[in-house]
């Protein structure tokens, strides 16, 4: 008999709509809820990114499939402060952002738990492909290329406790199976790339926000010699090599984006490389007195594989030191650590 219930956010893609299934097998009772973030503008950009009209339809008709109720909730207005404005700014900044984890804490997830919390309903649960420890911490699951661990780590231990992952034990090809088996209409459905709420990539999409913020300046050397012309500071990421335009004879990598002189530093690969970060904006689910000059490992981005190091306090400002020196370490992007596999906590990445 069913005396379990969870909200479960249906995206309108392969993986919710099986996470769905497999928690009404497993005698869950499931409610399916759909966040309608973006503008209508853009909603009605179907196959490009997530989050469309279609995908909304999407989710209703699996919901109607699986015999479980179905909600759509407008979040837009809250989706366009905490994402789309925050993008923006940080591209401003000279930095670059992380919206998938900026949305999963501040819209996507935090939604859930309030639709959950209203409907007096315990459990939660998503598509992502992540894994719960024993400490009800989330799991970094090497062996899974999918795994999400990642994007969560800003989550509350509290809402973590909450969630459900019926996707643990999967990978993406076993999921479609499963979904093709059950009679899910998406289970051919691609993977959605892209940012969702910039359908023509970031630089149109910023284009038409910072219009006449955007100019021309130069690409510089570290001594200051300028060796070409940039189209705007805003389009370029530290680390970056393709796409710039620089046709001098050999390979030149964006070391410093500098907004206040409209100037991006370009140099060698070895001037990208750094051992040692700051960490701002953190947010950690053990005590921190625990993890000060212990060996952890982290991943400065979502496609990391890992970098060891320890963590340390000083004069009130946290660090990271790599034992060895990395290009990950772009400013504004998020690092993420774990003590063995189990996820401690993260922050944003302020270069020294």
């Amino acid at each position: 008999m069913k005396n379990k219930k969870v909200v479960v956010g249906m995206s309108g893609g392969i993986d919710s709509s099986v996470a769905a299934l497999l928690l009404q097998q497993q005698e869950y009772e499931v409610i399916g809820v759909t966040l309608k973030h973006l503008p209508d503008e853009l909603s009605e950009n179907p196959g490009k990114t997530c989050c469309s009209l279609d995908d909304i339809n999407d989710a209703r008709y699996t919901c109607y499939n699986l015999g479980i109720p179905h909600y759509v909730i407008n979040v837009v207005d809250e989706f366009k402060k905490e994402v789309m404005e925050y993008f923006v700014k940080i591209y401003n900044e000279g930095k670059t952002p992380s919206p998938c984890v900026i949305c999963d804490e501040k819209v996507k997830i935090k939604k859930l738990v309030e639709f959950a919390d209203k409907m007096g309903i315990k459990y939660i649960s998503t598509g992502h492909y992540s894994k719960k420890s024993m400490n009800g911490l989330l799991m970094w699951d090497k062996e899974n290329r999918k795994d999400q661990s990642y994007m969560l780590y800003r989550l509350d231990k509290n809402i973590i406790e909450r969630f459900l992952f019926p996707l643990s034990e999967y990978e993406k090809p076993q999921v479609r199976e499963i979904a093709r088996q059950h009679g899910i209409h998406t289970h051919n459905k691609p993977d959605s790339q892209g940012i969702c709420f910039a359908p023509n990539g970031y630089i149109s999409y910023l284009k038409k926000f910072l219009g006449n913020e955007i100019k021309e300046g130069n690409f510089i050397d570290k001594n200051g010699k300028i060796i070409g012309k940039h189209i705007g500071y805003q389009f370029y990421t530290v680390g970056q090599r393709r796409g710039l335009g620089l046709n001098l004879g050999k390979a030149f990598f964006v070391v410093e984006i500098r907004p206040e002189t409209n100037e991006v530093v370009v140099g060698d690969f070895e001037e990208i490389l750094v051992d040692k970060i700051e960490v701002i904006n953190y947010k950690f689910h053990y005590e921190m007195e625990k993890i000060m000059q212990k060996k952890i490992i982290a991943r400065p981005r979502f496609s990391s594989k890992g970098l060891k190091g320890q963590l340390s306090f000083e004069n009130g400002k946290l660090y990271f030191t790599f034992d060895e020196k990395t290009h990950e370490n772009s400013q504004g992007q998020h690092i993420v650590f774990y003590l063995e596999n189990e996820l401690i906590g993260g922050g944003e990445i302020k270069k020294l």
